[in-house]
């Protein structure tokens, strides 16, 4: 990655962060990072997204945008330079959904249930028009990664039988979705009220999806387990909130089992071409979700398919991603 030191300073230069003392913070699956900026009690937060490595900050500001126009808490807009790829945002605050439960596990089924509640507001968000909509297709294409990064086997038989699936039980892409909607993605602000307790962040991926998409994200969070009592209470109240026809939890374990094969595959590419080896010790807990989730009759041949086409993540097949 170029040094990008020289950019940041000129983003910053004559402005009132210029001074401000910088302190990287954790990043994410993407090549962008992150800085907090501060001077005092005062905070902002800094993106450094190369466009070099292929990224974009403008659906960044597009989704922030229509985020705040609904009255959630999404970081505000600050500075913004499009062609360096740097954006200035406001800071949510510093403990996200999983740090505070770390510290205060009884407060799961609060923090979850404004999570869900979230959901259930995006539920009625138009989403703009240009975005990629999650398709029985789409999302069929979408887990093809799997196949040259993880299983190293053929998945034709395993996309299909994703679509077949799809199409069968969440077959409509109508809801505005986050993408990446986790733990480490929701930022807990306690001394807030109703939706603004709730901090937004990562979701310049968003897209339209069928909805409970964000919804399985949230509760088959590849970083941190969530109670099962917990997920199975939120999954019933999603239904009854949403007026949910047909059959909901199959529809919301097949988009799981859709969405965790994708992360198998994202997170053996990062291990393997980007040199991010920590992303091994999450992928036993995405199998266990693929695996719990087709534990649902309606996709036994799905389950067969997934069986046939992908191993488990077993020590000597992980050993074998670093090779």
């Amino acid at each position: 990655m170029p040094d990008r030191t020289a950019a940041i300073a000129s983003f910053l230069a004559n402005s009132i962060w210029q001074d401000w003392a910088q302190t990287p913070l954790a990043g994410d699956a993407s090549a962008r990072s992150y800085l907090r900026l501060a001077s005092g009690s005062k905070t902002a937060i800094l993106m450094d997204a190369p466009p070099e490595n292929g990224e974009d900050t403008t659906p960044f500001v597009e989704i922030s945008r229509l985020l705040h126009q609904h009255g959630l808490a999404a970081p505000d807009i600050l500075a913004h330079d499009p062609k360096q790829g740097l954006l200035l945002l406001s800071d949510l605050g510093p403990v996200d959904f999983a740090q505070w439960l770390q510290n205060a596990p009884s407060d799961e089924k609060v923090l979850y249930r404004a999570a869900t509640d979230i959901l259930l507001k995006l539920e009625k968000v138009d989403a703009p028009s240009h975005l990629q909509r999650m398709t029985p297709a789409a999302g069929a294409k979408m887990i093809e990664i799997i196949g040259p990064y993880y299983s190293n086997k053929p998945t034709d038989d395993l996309c299909a039988q994703i679509q077949l699936a799809l199409t069968h039980y969440a077959p409509d892409a109508t809801t505005l979705a986050l993408r990446d909607f986790h733990a480490e993605n929701l930022i807990w602000r306690n001394a807030q009220q109703d939706d603004a307790r709730v901090g937004l962040l990562d979701f310049q991926d968003a897209f339209v999806a069928p909805p409970g998409y964000d919804l399985v994200s949230l509760l088959r969070d590849a970083r941190r387990d969530v109670s099962p009592k917990v997920a199975d209470d939120l999954i019933s109240y999603f239904a009854e909130q949403t007026h949910a026809k047909g059959p909901i939890r199959t529809s919301l374990s097949c988009l799981g089992v859709q969405r965790n094969l994708r992360i198998l595959g994202v997170f053996a590419r990062l291990v393997a071409e980007v040199g991010k080896p920590r992303y091994l010790d999450f992928m036993p807990r995405v199998w266990g979700h693929i695996l719990h989730d087709l534990q649902d009759p309606a996709l036994k041949d799905l389950q067969q398919a997934v069986l046939d086409t992908v191993p488990a993540p077993t020590t000597n097949k992980l050993a074998g991603l670093t090779a």
